[in-house]
């Protein structure tokens, strides 16, 4: 039986999917698009219901289509984000084959190229773009044991609060998953925790103009002047509401109790690490460099932006960080649940290939991997911040379409 053949196979129908493959076709390279499930399947069933984009519609999307039913400073719903990559596709003509799960890339011996096995049978393809992008596997630690009679879920799972049983719940995670589902529980009548670790905490918009903005007017995106990483801190920025800064002092005010880092579970009892008062400081240290660099910006530049005084005001310290809580019986707290937002971890198993540090991360440059022919795109920091958001992995593709093109220059050369 015959294998099916082609120059480029694209594993992913999500925003990196569809955006290299509109490169792949503007260059004329032959190519498949694989997606386990449907287009855009993890906006659709793997996300609370009330899931928004976290940035504005004006930035949040590819250069080739503007939303046309949506605002340009609205945060378009995760339905209408599904929709937007799936008309894309059809824009582009995207070959697009859902449904198809691939189960193992492998390198070809003694031929070029890579045979991918699927679940609709074998592909050799010249070049492999996983795009799969970073939200892989939940991931979270296995503190509580089963037997402790406590839900838990991670934030891949929670749809609604109408999903959980009776009680009060602790949110592990104070990223923008989890603050803003915390706030949606506190808002359904639950009580609520919110366990806080490390966190880079902007201002969601400042002196009339979003963060996305300022992301590329401070070149910020680009990260020129790197500051020392702080690694695996959370982003504590959302659309939830219409876009409303995330305070954690507000949080509280409104009744959410916040806590240090989950730490141990002993008995009942939930431990809790003393760093709330410290990352809390550190957050609006975050957040006041950028208004300080945004004025800056404004006078150089001399724009007439109308000044916000009250951003720079903070609330009064709620008692949860004057008296940090270190140590919660759960059952005395009325926890019933623990929904876990403490993020994904990558899974290229099916890649067997010699391209993997020894934590099974891709060893990369640009996307780029170690390995000739196999390419990612999509992950934090490919490029730059930009790479995991909708209109940074866009020109990341790009640039992968463009390296493809150059190696089949190469293959086509022939000295007369």
């Amino acid at each position: 039986m015959s294998i099916e053949k082609t120059n480029t196979l694209v594993i992913g129908a999500g925003q990196a999917g569809i955006a290299m493959s509109e490169h792949l076709g503007a260059m004329g390279i032959p190519h498949i698009v694989l997606e386990r499930k449907r287009i855009a399947e993890r906006w659709r069933s793997e996300r609370w219901d009330s899931l928004v984009a976290n940035g504005p519609a004006w930035h949040d999307r590819f250069p080739g289509l503007k939303f046309d039913d949506v605002g340009p400073d609205i945060f378009p719903a995760k339905e209408r984000m599904a929709k937007y990559f799936e008309d894309y596709a059809k824009l582009i003509k995207a070959p697009v084959r859902t449904g198809v799960a691939v189960l193992r890339v492998k390198r070809n011996v003694k031929r070029p190229g890579f045979t991918v096995t699927t679940s609709e049978g074998d592909i050799e393809a010249l070049h492999v773009v996983a795009a799969t992008g970073p939200f892989q596997v939940p991931s979270y630690p296995k503190v509580v044991p089963d037997s402790a009679g406590i839900l838990q879920l991670h934030s891949s799972e929670y749809k609604n609060p109408g999903q959980l049983a009776d009680g009060a719940v602790l949110v592990v995670g104070a990223g923008a998953s989890g603050s803003q589902i915390a706030e949606e529980l506190r808002k359904a009548g639950r009580k609520v925790y919110l366990s806080v670790g490390e966190h880079y905490r902007p201002p969601r918009s400042y002196r009339d103009r979003d963060y996305c903005w300022w992301l590329g007017a401070l070149g910020m995106w680009d990260e020129v002047k790197k500051k020392p990483k702080r690694e695996h801190v959370a982003f504590a920025v959302s659309g939830y509401e219409g876009g409303r800064t995330i305070d954690f002092r507000r949080l509280a005010h409104e009744g959410i109790e916040l806590v240090g880092i989950t730490k141990s579970y002993e008995n009942g009892v939930m431990h809790f690490e003393d760093n709330l008062v410290r990352d809390v400081k550190q957050g609006d240290e975050d957040y006041f460099e950028v208004l300080r660099e945004a004025d800056a910006y404004i006078e150089q530049n001399s724009l007439d932006l109308p000044p916000e005084p009250d951003a720079w005001k903070l609330l009064e310290d709620p008692a949860c960080l004057t008296h940090p809580i270190l140590d919660l019986d759960l059952a005395k707290a009325g926890i019933k649940t623990i929904l876990w937002a403490t993020g994904f971890k990558v899974d290229f198993s099916w890649i067997e290939v010699d391209t993997f540090d020894d934590k099974g991360y891709p060893i990369h440059k640009r996307g780029i991997s170690a390995e000739k022919g196999i390419y990612f795109l999509g992950l934090p920091n490919l490029t730059n911040r930009s790479s995991s958001f909708i209109w940074g992995v866009w020109h990341d593709a790009r640039y992968i379409a463009d390296h493809i093109g150059i190696h089949l220059d190469y293959l086509s050369y022939k000295k007369e």
